[in-house]
């Protein structure tokens, strides 16, 4: 066992110190003890027009066993798109298991970065994407330049890589009601999830939903009890409004569910709504969290009649 770990050290070395002289500049070390890096990727040397932030954790059995952690930071990746570099990241883990793979997924994500940019260009796309304004851009101009690793850090994320070959049930998906708020929708989803692969099949059939699929912006947040070991699987995901996804996942904290996944999606509908965006998702999320009995209604929304109470949290079944 230690020859192995030694081994997998060895080969960390050797595979970080290629990664720094290919890539100079572009490769960063975030942290040497920790083994956490990032490397910034764009379509083109001379005159990049997209981008991507690729932050990894290298575990202690990488790359004989377990796979780097990672994180993508990318303010234009969402939903359907984002799903597919996913996809491809993990396809070339399951080709190449136990070998070094980081330099494949940095080569893959530019690929699709240039890939992108000559299916974008066009004078329409590219007036559209100058004149867009997004609330996350003018809220957090510089969030690359702050990344937040807790999640990543204290996250089992073996799920990143699950085993395609065995059979896993599509979970029953619910679907909130909308709120608008000047001009934005609001709608939230739940589905009961036990294993991460479920969390992959929810994302793919709302994604088969062409107007979910189109929306602004799909966040979600997941908790699932891993009983045996009293410990929790859990993740979110921004979909490009930044920070929402970590503050849904406290929500999610913070009422103790379990076996459960919320996304929230958003139709952004022109006006800035600031900080009111992030009470809107996590209203809407509560309010689908209780109306399935996975919370207690609040006495403000008993009185309104909303929602249902003294449910068991988690405990739901089909």
């Amino acid at each position: 066992m230690a020859q192995q770990d030694m081994g997998d050290l060895q080969s960390q070395i050797d595979e970080i110190e290629a990664l720094s002289s290919i890539y100079g500049d572009e490769w960063c070390v975030i942290d040497e003890a920790s083994r956490i890096f990032c490397i910034k990727i764009s379509d083109s040397s001379d005159h990049p027009k997209w981008t991507a932030c690729l932050q990894t954790i290298l575990p202690a059995d990488y790359p004989s066993r377990a796979p780097p952690l990672y994180q993508i930071n990318a303010g234009w990746l969402r939903g359907p798109e984002r799903m597919e570099l996913s996809n491809s990241l993990e396809e070339i883990y399951l080709e190449n298991a136990g070998e070094s793979i980081l330099y494949l997924w940095v080569e893959k994500i530019r690929e699709f970065l240039v890939e992108k940019s000559l299916s974008s260009d066009s004078v329409e796309e590219s007036e559209l994407r100058k004149t867009m304004v997004t609330e996350e851009e003018e809220d957090y101009d510089d969030e690359e330049d702050h990344i937040d690793y807790s999640v990543l850090k204290n996250t089992d994320q073996a799920h990143l890589f699950v085993d395609r070959l065995g059979g896993e049930e599509l979970p029953e998906i619910k679907h909130g009601e909308p709120i608008t708020e000047r001009r934005s929708t609001f709608q939230p989803h739940l589905a009961m999830v036990v294993t991460p692969k479920q969390v992959r099949l929810v994302l793919d059939k709302l994604y088969e939903n062409k107007k979910i699929a189109s929306a602004t912006h799909n966040i979600y947040a997941y908790r699932i009890h891993c009983e045996d070991k009293n410990t929790f699987l859990q993740d979110c995901e921004d979909d490009g409004e930044t920070a929402a996804g970590g503050r849904l996942l406290h929500l999610l904290q913070i009422l103790d569910v379990r076996n459960v996944m919320v996304v929230v999606t958003r139709w952004y509908g022109g006006i800035l709504l600031g900080p009111d965006r992030f009470k809107h998702i996590n209203n809407c999320a509560r309010s689908i969290l209780v109306q399935e009995g996975f919370a207690e209604c609040s006495e403000e929304e008993a009185g309104r009649g909303g929602g249902k109470s003294k449910k068991s949290r988690g405990k739901k079944t089909k």
